[in-house]
């Protein structure tokens, strides 16, 4: 069964196994850091604490961070992808990062995934924000199909740092009953 689940030490082989999937080894919205250790029991169980920690309003975030809440997508015990929150938007998240980042593992994709999770956690977002930004590569044709999907607006298409990206927003008020 899919569930959104915070990070947890407990699937790190999944999550590693996950990783072997991805050229690069990048993916979007696990907060992962290129400075992280995600190979040793000891530093995988230090990230996710990390990002348990970015989601806790009482301690300040990083330089040029922004509070974030991360769930990981799961079915059972498999890590299938993560999606985050971030809580507000600095100037980097607004011209290119959004509110909202998420990814899929390679072998996962293709069955909805990253549309039901993103529709989770705008449900999740409502409760604390009026409307989202959410971001992706020009080019990245899935993406632009889920946000869509979820009800992003297009604003634009512009070159960022992160390339050409799309900027998409998410009226969250008529989700704040839910």
């Amino acid at each position: 069964m899919l569930d959104l689940v915070a990070p947890t030490a407990r699937l790190r082989d999944s999550w590693l196994g996950s990783r072997e999937e991805w050229a690069g080894g990048y993916q979007d919205g696990t907060g992962l850091h290129p400075t992280d250790d995600v190979d040793t029991v000891e530093g995988f169980a230090a990230w996710v604490t990390r990002l348990h920690r970015e989601g806790d309003e009482s301690v300040p975030p990083a330089p040029g961070r922004v509070h974030a809440t991360y769930w990981w997508i799961v079915d059972s015990d498999e890590y299938l992808g993560a999606i985050t929150l971030r809580h507000s938007l600095n100037d980097f998240l607004l011209n290119a990062g959004g509110h909202i980042g998420y990814s899929v593992r390679p072998s996962a994709r293709g069955r909805g995934l990253a549309t039901w999770a993103l529709g989770e956690v705008l449900v999740r977002a409502a409760r604390r924000l009026d409307r989202v930004l959410i971001t992706c590569s020009d080019t990245n044709v899935a993406s632009a199909r889920t946000i869509e999907r979820c009800g992003g607006v297009l604003e634009d298409v512009r070159d960022t740092e992160l390339g050409r990206t799309r900027r998409y927003w998410i009226d969250l008020r008529p989700l704040q009953g839910s």
